[in-house]
């Protein structure tokens, strides 16, 4: 197995790049790219529904980026303590009739020796918003480096 790091035990340094990381990974809407950040017995609870391993993490992301277009993702560490972390996050989508929404969460990891995700837990609430409202307008894919995150965004 190969490790990716950081690894634990985190700083908060350490814990910020993993969130980033984690981040740019799923920008990419890249299911198979998203997965290989997760042991191979990964256990999730996404809203109601409870993802078991890569294969089934692929299946989840690939039919979640059929449904929630133009995804774009901000995430941010809440705490951070031996080899877990907490963060924040929202996304801006829209569905095929072109409804946008914001969609805010709270998301628990707990990560294996070699920095692969063996645990995630995700609250997630769904905001309607006009397109006017949008706030994360950077082209499809990794968000810039001098685009604001979340509290900068007052979100």
């Amino acid at each position: 197995m190969n490790a990716r790091p950081p690894l634990p035990p985190f700083t908060a340094e350490t814990a910020a790049q993993k969130a980033r990381m984690a981040e740019d990974a799923w920008n990419s809407r890249d299911p198979v790219r998203v997965s290989l950040a997760y042991t191979e017995q990964s256990r999730w609870r996404n809203r109601a529904e409870f993802p078991r391993g890569r294969a089934e993490i692929v299946e989840f992301l690939t039919r979640k980026w059929n449904r929630e277009l133009e995804y774009r993702l901000i995430k941010e560490v809440w705490a951070f303590a031996g080899n877990r972390i907490a963060v924040r996050f929202a996304y801006e989508w829209h569905d095929d009739s072109g409804q946008w929404y914001r969609s805010y969460g709270n998301e628990n990891w707990e990560f294996d020796e070699n920095g692969l995700m063996d645990v995630r837990f995700a609250s997630i609430n769904d905001q309607p918003i006009r397109p006017e409202d949008r706030k994360f307008l950077w082209p499809q894919g990794r968000r810039p480096d001098d685009h604001p995150g979340l509290s900068a965004l007052g979100l």
